[in-house]
């Protein structure tokens, strides 16, 4: 993980994981930006099995490519590598409607481990059964509570297809994993599903180029610093800086006056030119 993501997430972590941890009030953090981390920071590179990669793909080949979906693939950036080239792609939605989707939930340590449905060992699920309710028994689940302890979102039942022993027909309620008895229930509810059109153009070939035109556009330097200026650059880049001052907010309104590669209220990264080096700059104000 990139120090500025750490940062970034920092507050989440510390109300979840660990007592006593105090996110910091300011943060300004530089990081050497080679044409690596410029390209991550504003594109994404989706794995070779997910479903952004197979609508790109597509679209890559046959010009468009459709899908049916609850939410939208390309919201955090719309700009992906595949192959070391670089698309833009065009997310279009063309209608929506209500389906079903359904919902496993595990109690791991049931009152009552008696099957009203029946029972079934682990083991012998169906192999769709398995691959999604793998994250609840490969590790300890959570448990102590009443009722059930976990729930894994199946989706709709086209996406789960005939094989399943839970969805959309519940054929067991008891679980048999490691000689310990699970209770397994089924939810359902009614969701928004859309259809969506991609197009995509092809804006770089390769990272070098898409890095150049990532620099072009966004990149700009840090110079005419006063020696306190300087200092806190200096300490960004050395760990980050984590103070408020004059010197900090000074710093801050310079690279605000700039377009960032991601900018929200009281946050962003730009990328910076500082003695000849480039950096991606995380400020948090």
């Amino acid at each position: 993980m990139r120090r500025r993501e750490f940062l970034a997430t920092g507050t989440a972590l510390c109300s979840i994981a660990v007592a006593g941890c105090a996110h910091p009030d300011v943060v300004l953090d530089m990081d050497d930006a080679s044409s690596d981390d410029i390209a991550y920071e504003v594109s994404m590179s989706p794995d070779p099995g997910s479903e952004e990669y197979r609508v790109v793909t597509s679209a890559i080949e046959n010009g468009s490519a459709t899908r049916s979906g609850r939410y939208d693939l390309f919201d955090r950036t719309d700009t992906v590598r595949v192959d070391d080239a670089f698309y833009a792609v065009t997310e279009t939605r063309l209608g929506s409607g209500e389906v079903t989707v359904y919902e496993v939930l595990v109690d791991v340590d049931p009152d009552d481990t008696s099957p009203d449905r029946g029972e079934i060992r682990y083991d012998d699920l169906p192999a769709t059964d398995r691959e999604r309710l793998d994250v609840v028994f490969s590790e300890d689940p959570p448990s102590g509570q009443d009722g059930y302890d976990a729930g894994v979102s199946y989706g709709t039942a086209e996406e789960v297809g005939n094989g399943s022993a839970f969805v959309p027909e519940q054929r067991y309620d008891i679980v048999v994993h490691d000689g310990d008895r699970y209770r397994v229930g089924v939810e359902s509810r009614d969701a928004n599903e859309s259809e969506y059109r991609y197009e995509v153009t092809r804006v770089a070939p390769d990272l070098s180029t898409f890095a150049d035109q990532v620099r072009d556009r966004y990149l700009f330097a840090l110079t005419g610093l006063s020696d306190a200026e300087r200092s806190v650059v200096e300490g960004a880049i050395d760990g980050g800086h984590f103070e408020d001052s004059d010197a900090f907010q000074s710093v801050i309104d310079r690279i605000r006056d700039h377009e960032g590669l991601n900018e929200d209220d009281f946050y962003g990264t730009w990328l910076v030119a500082y003695e000849g080096d480039e950096y991606l700059a995380y400020a948090e104000w």
